[in-house]
Protein backbone atom coordinates (compact mmCIF):
# COMPACT_ATOMS: atom_id res chain seq x y z
CA UNK A 1 0.00 0.00 0.00
CA UNK A 2 1.99 3.14 -1.24
CA UNK A 3 1.00 6.75 -0.79
CA UNK A 4 1.43 9.92 -2.78
CA UNK A 5 1.28 12.08 0.32
CA UNK A 6 3.15 11.75 3.57
CA UNK A 7 1.59 11.52 7.01
CA UNK A 8 4.10 10.44 9.65
CA UNK A 9 2.66 9.84 13.13
CA UNK A 10 3.63 8.05 16.29
CA UNK A 11 6.53 5.72 16.78
CA UNK A 12 6.25 4.34 13.31
CA UNK A 13 6.65 6.88 10.53
CA UNK A 14 5.07 6.55 7.12
CA UNK A 15 8.15 4.92 5.58
CA UNK A 16 8.28 2.22 8.25
CA UNK A 17 4.57 1.45 7.80
CA UNK A 18 5.01 1.19 4.03
CA UNK A 19 7.91 -1.21 4.49
CA UNK A 20 5.88 -3.33 6.91
CA UNK A 21 2.95 -3.26 4.50
CA UNK A 22 5.24 -4.65 1.81
CA UNK A 23 6.57 -7.35 4.13
CA UNK A 24 3.24 -8.53 5.52
CA UNK A 25 1.29 -8.34 2.26
CA UNK A 26 4.07 -9.53 -0.07
CA UNK A 27 2.16 -12.58 -1.33
CA UNK A 28 -0.90 -10.51 -2.21
CA UNK A 29 1.15 -7.86 -4.00
CA UNK A 30 2.88 -10.58 -6.02
CA UNK A 31 -0.50 -12.05 -6.91
CA UNK A 32 -1.75 -8.66 -8.11
CA UNK A 33 1.24 -8.06 -10.37
CA UNK A 34 0.84 -11.58 -11.72
CA UNK A 35 -2.83 -10.93 -12.51
CA UNK A 36 -2.21 -7.84 -14.66
CA UNK A 37 -3.65 -8.46 -18.16
CA UNK A 38 -0.61 -7.18 -20.06
CA UNK A 39 -0.54 -7.90 -23.80
CA UNK A 40 3.25 -8.18 -23.76
CA UNK A 41 5.79 -7.76 -20.96
CA UNK A 42 6.07 -4.00 -20.41
CA UNK A 43 9.51 -2.48 -20.90
CA UNK A 44 8.72 0.95 -19.43
CA UNK A 45 6.70 1.25 -16.22
CA UNK A 46 5.71 4.25 -14.10
CA UNK A 47 4.83 3.74 -10.41
CA UNK A 48 2.73 6.74 -9.32
CA UNK A 49 2.84 7.43 -5.59
CA UNK A 50 5.52 4.78 -5.18
CA UNK A 51 6.26 5.36 -1.50
CA UNK A 52 9.27 3.29 -0.47
CA UNK A 53 8.93 0.96 -3.44
CA UNK A 54 6.48 -1.81 -2.57
CA UNK A 55 5.00 -1.84 -6.06
CA UNK A 56 8.24 -0.87 -7.76
CA UNK A 57 10.11 -3.94 -6.57
CA UNK A 58 7.17 -6.31 -7.08
CA UNK A 59 6.95 -5.07 -10.68
CA UNK A 60 10.72 -5.43 -11.17
CA UNK A 61 10.41 -9.04 -10.05
CA UNK A 62 7.40 -9.66 -12.28
CA UNK A 63 8.92 -8.01 -15.37
CA UNK A 64 12.68 -8.60 -15.31
CA UNK A 65 13.32 -6.67 -18.54
CA UNK A 66 11.47 -3.55 -17.42
CA UNK A 67 12.78 -0.17 -16.34
CA UNK A 68 10.67 1.71 -13.80
CA UNK A 69 10.19 5.40 -13.10
CA UNK A 70 9.13 5.75 -9.45
CA UNK A 71 7.22 8.94 -8.63
CA UNK A 72 6.42 10.34 -5.19
CA UNK A 73 6.09 13.67 -3.39
CA UNK A 74 8.42 12.57 -0.58
CA UNK A 75 12.16 12.96 -1.08
CA UNK A 76 12.73 10.71 1.95
CA UNK A 77 10.66 7.91 0.42
CA UNK A 78 12.52 8.19 -2.86
CA UNK A 79 15.88 8.13 -1.09
CA UNK A 80 14.84 4.96 0.73
CA UNK A 81 13.69 3.44 -2.54
CA UNK A 82 17.04 4.23 -4.22
CA UNK A 83 18.91 2.63 -1.31
CA UNK A 84 16.78 -0.49 -1.61
CA UNK A 85 17.36 -0.59 -5.38
CA UNK A 86 21.13 -0.39 -4.82
CA UNK A 87 20.97 -3.15 -2.22
CA UNK A 88 19.20 -5.36 -4.78
CA UNK A 89 21.61 -4.44 -7.58
CA UNK A 90 18.69 -2.90 -9.48
CA UNK A 91 19.74 0.77 -9.47
CA UNK A 92 20.22 0.66 -13.24
CA UNK A 93 16.56 -0.25 -13.73
CA UNK A 94 15.00 2.40 -11.47
CA UNK A 95 14.70 6.16 -11.92
CA UNK A 96 13.13 8.28 -9.18
CA UNK A 97 11.18 11.49 -9.79
CA UNK A 98 9.88 13.80 -7.07
CA UNK A 99 6.54 15.22 -8.18
CA UNK A 100 3.09 16.15 -6.90
CA UNK A 101 0.24 14.40 -8.70
CA UNK A 102 -1.93 17.47 -8.09
CA UNK A 103 0.42 19.69 -10.10
CA UNK A 104 -1.00 21.04 -13.35
CA UNK A 105 2.04 19.88 -15.29
CA UNK A 106 3.76 16.60 -14.54
CA UNK A 107 7.45 16.11 -15.31
CA UNK A 108 8.47 14.08 -18.34
CA UNK A 109 7.78 10.45 -17.40
CA UNK A 110 8.28 9.01 -20.86
CA UNK A 111 5.65 6.93 -22.64
CA UNK A 112 5.22 3.88 -20.39
CA UNK A 113 3.56 0.61 -21.36
CA UNK A 114 2.23 0.24 -17.80
CA UNK A 115 1.31 2.75 -15.11
CA UNK A 116 0.80 1.39 -11.59
CA UNK A 117 -0.93 3.44 -8.88
CA UNK A 118 -1.41 1.73 -5.52
CA UNK A 119 -3.24 3.64 -2.77
CA UNK A 120 -2.26 6.92 -4.38
CA UNK A 121 -5.14 7.98 -6.64
CA UNK A 122 -7.56 8.59 -3.76
CA UNK A 123 -5.24 11.36 -2.54
CA UNK A 124 -5.49 13.47 -5.70
CA UNK A 125 -7.67 16.57 -5.52
CA UNK A 126 -9.07 16.24 -9.05
CA UNK A 127 -9.26 12.57 -10.10
CA UNK A 128 -10.63 13.39 -13.55
CA UNK A 129 -7.66 15.58 -14.40
CA UNK A 130 -5.15 13.10 -12.96
CA UNK A 131 -6.68 10.20 -14.90
CA UNK A 132 -6.54 12.27 -18.07
CA UNK A 133 -2.86 12.95 -17.43
CA UNK A 134 -2.21 9.23 -17.01
CA UNK A 135 -4.05 8.47 -20.25
CA UNK A 136 -2.00 11.04 -22.15
CA UNK A 137 1.16 9.63 -20.59
CA UNK A 138 0.58 6.00 -21.57
CA UNK A 139 1.75 4.56 -24.84
CA UNK A 140 -1.18 3.56 -27.13
CA UNK A 141 -2.47 0.21 -25.92
CA UNK A 142 -0.80 0.72 -22.55
CA UNK A 143 -2.30 -0.48 -19.29
CA UNK A 144 -3.19 1.49 -16.16
CA UNK A 145 -3.54 -0.47 -12.91
CA UNK A 146 -5.32 1.24 -10.01
CA UNK A 147 -5.09 -0.55 -6.65
CA UNK A 148 -7.00 0.76 -3.64
CA UNK A 149 -7.60 -0.46 -0.10
CA UNK A 150 -11.06 -0.50 1.43
CA UNK A 151 -9.65 1.47 4.39
CA UNK A 152 -7.41 0.72 7.33
CA UNK A 153 -6.91 -2.99 7.98
CA UNK A 154 -8.51 -4.67 11.01
CA UNK A 155 -6.26 -6.48 13.45
CA UNK A 156 -8.12 -7.48 16.62
CA UNK A 157 -10.43 -10.48 17.04
CA UNK A 158 -14.12 -10.01 17.81
CA UNK A 159 -14.69 -9.08 21.45
CA UNK A 160 -11.26 -7.50 21.87
CA UNK A 161 -9.94 -5.74 23.78
CA UNK A 162 -11.61 -7.44 26.69
CA UNK A 163 -12.14 -4.21 28.63
CA UNK A 164 -13.71 -2.34 25.65
CA UNK A 165 -15.21 -4.85 23.16
CA UNK A 166 -15.87 -3.36 19.73
CA UNK A 167 -13.23 -0.65 20.15
CA UNK A 168 -11.58 -1.25 16.80
CA UNK A 169 -14.88 -1.06 14.94
CA UNK A 170 -15.75 2.24 16.65
CA UNK A 171 -12.32 3.57 15.70
CA UNK A 172 -12.98 2.62 12.09
CA UNK A 173 -16.39 4.29 12.10
CA UNK A 174 -14.78 7.50 13.37
CA UNK A 175 -11.99 7.16 10.80
CA UNK A 176 -14.48 6.72 7.98
CA UNK A 177 -16.22 9.95 9.02
CA UNK A 178 -12.87 11.76 9.15
CA UNK A 179 -11.76 10.52 5.75
CA UNK A 180 -15.15 11.21 4.13
CA UNK A 181 -14.46 14.86 4.91
CA UNK A 182 -10.71 15.03 4.29
CA UNK A 183 -10.05 12.29 1.68
CA UNK A 184 -13.37 12.04 -0.17
CA UNK A 185 -12.12 9.74 -2.96
CA UNK A 186 -10.99 6.95 -0.62
CA UNK A 187 -13.15 3.89 -1.25
CA UNK A 188 -14.42 5.23 -4.59
CA UNK A 189 -15.42 3.02 -7.51
CA UNK A 190 -12.73 3.87 -10.03
CA UNK A 191 -14.36 1.95 -12.88
CA UNK A 192 -16.71 4.77 -14.02
CA UNK A 193 -13.99 7.36 -13.43
CA UNK A 194 -11.60 5.44 -15.67
CA UNK A 195 -14.23 5.01 -18.37
CA UNK A 196 -15.06 8.70 -18.15
CA UNK A 197 -11.40 9.54 -18.70
CA UNK A 198 -11.33 7.54 -21.93
CA UNK A 199 -9.98 4.21 -20.70
CA UNK A 200 -11.43 0.80 -21.43
CA UNK A 201 -11.70 -1.15 -18.17
CA UNK A 202 -10.61 -4.67 -19.10
CA UNK A 203 -10.92 -6.30 -15.70
CA UNK A 204 -11.46 -5.56 -12.05
CA UNK A 205 -11.47 -7.62 -8.90
CA UNK A 206 -11.60 -7.47 -5.14
CA UNK A 207 -8.86 -9.34 -3.30
CA UNK A 208 -9.61 -10.40 0.28
CA UNK A 209 -6.65 -10.31 2.65
CA UNK A 210 -6.79 -12.39 5.85
CA UNK A 211 -3.38 -13.07 7.37
CA UNK A 212 -3.04 -14.42 10.91
CA UNK A 213 0.11 -14.40 13.00
CA UNK A 214 0.15 -18.05 14.00
CA UNK A 215 3.29 -18.33 11.90
CA UNK A 216 5.97 -17.29 14.37
CA UNK A 217 8.18 -15.96 11.60
CA UNK A 218 5.45 -13.45 10.73
CA UNK A 219 4.25 -12.61 14.25
CA UNK A 220 6.69 -9.78 14.89
CA UNK A 221 5.93 -8.10 11.56
CA UNK A 222 2.16 -8.43 12.04
CA UNK A 223 2.45 -6.97 15.55
CA UNK A 224 4.57 -4.05 14.36
CA UNK A 225 2.20 -3.46 11.43
CA UNK A 226 -0.81 -3.43 13.77
CA UNK A 227 0.93 -1.08 16.19
CA UNK A 228 2.00 1.38 13.52
CA UNK A 229 -1.36 1.32 11.75
CA UNK A 230 -3.36 1.89 14.95
CA UNK A 231 -0.98 4.69 15.96
CA UNK A 232 -1.80 6.41 12.68
CA UNK A 233 -5.49 5.65 13.09
CA UNK A 234 -5.43 7.28 16.54
CA UNK A 235 -4.27 10.54 14.98
CA UNK A 236 -7.49 10.91 12.99
CA UNK A 237 -9.98 9.56 15.55
CA UNK A 238 -8.76 10.77 18.96
CA UNK A 239 -11.15 13.72 19.12
CA UNK A 240 -14.13 11.58 18.09
CA UNK A 241 -13.67 8.78 20.65
CA UNK A 242 -15.12 8.69 24.16
CA UNK A 243 -12.53 9.10 26.93
CA UNK A 244 -13.01 5.43 27.81
CA UNK A 245 -12.34 4.28 24.23
CA UNK A 246 -9.33 6.57 23.86
CA UNK A 247 -7.86 5.26 27.11
CA UNK A 248 -8.40 1.66 25.95
CA UNK A 249 -6.75 2.44 22.60
CA UNK A 250 -3.78 3.98 24.40
CA UNK A 251 -3.42 0.84 26.52
CA UNK A 252 -3.15 -1.18 23.31
CA UNK A 253 -0.54 1.24 21.96
CA UNK A 254 1.53 1.31 25.16
CA UNK A 255 4.32 -1.07 24.18
CA UNK A 256 5.55 -1.31 27.78
CA UNK A 257 2.13 -1.99 29.31
CA UNK A 258 0.42 -5.30 30.07
CA UNK A 259 -2.32 -4.58 27.52
CA UNK A 260 0.06 -3.89 24.64
CA UNK A 261 -0.84 -5.11 21.17
CA UNK A 262 2.62 -6.64 21.01
CA UNK A 263 1.75 -9.02 23.85
CA UNK A 264 -1.20 -10.50 21.95
CA UNK A 265 -0.90 -13.71 19.97
CA UNK A 266 -4.33 -13.43 18.31
CA UNK A 267 -3.75 -10.57 15.87
CA UNK A 268 -4.56 -10.83 12.18
CA UNK A 269 -4.49 -8.58 9.13
CA UNK A 270 -7.93 -8.33 7.54
CA UNK A 271 -8.67 -6.00 4.66
CA UNK A 272 -9.69 -5.87 1.02
CA UNK A 273 -7.99 -4.51 -2.05
CA UNK A 274 -9.84 -3.45 -5.16
CA UNK A 275 -7.95 -3.36 -8.44
CA UNK A 276 -8.90 -2.07 -11.87
CA UNK A 277 -6.96 -2.76 -15.09
CA UNK A 278 -7.73 -0.14 -17.72
CA UNK A 279 -6.42 0.07 -21.28
CA UNK A 280 -5.63 3.16 -23.34
CA UNK A 281 -7.28 2.12 -26.58
CA UNK A 282 -6.98 5.34 -28.54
Amino acid sequence: MTHAHTHGHGRHGEAEILDLDAQVLAEHITALTGWLPVQAPPRRIVDLGCGTGTGTFALLDRFPEAHITAVDTSAAHLQRLRERACARGAEGRVRTVQADLDAADWPDLGAPDLVWASASMHHVADPGRALGQVRDLLAPGGLFAVVELSGFPRFLPAGAPEDRPGLEERCHEASDRFHAEHVPHRGADWGPKLTGAGFTVEDERVVTVNIDNTDRSRREAVGAYALGSLQRLRHSVAEALTPEDLAALDRLLDTAGPGSLLRRDDLAVRTERSVWAARRTG
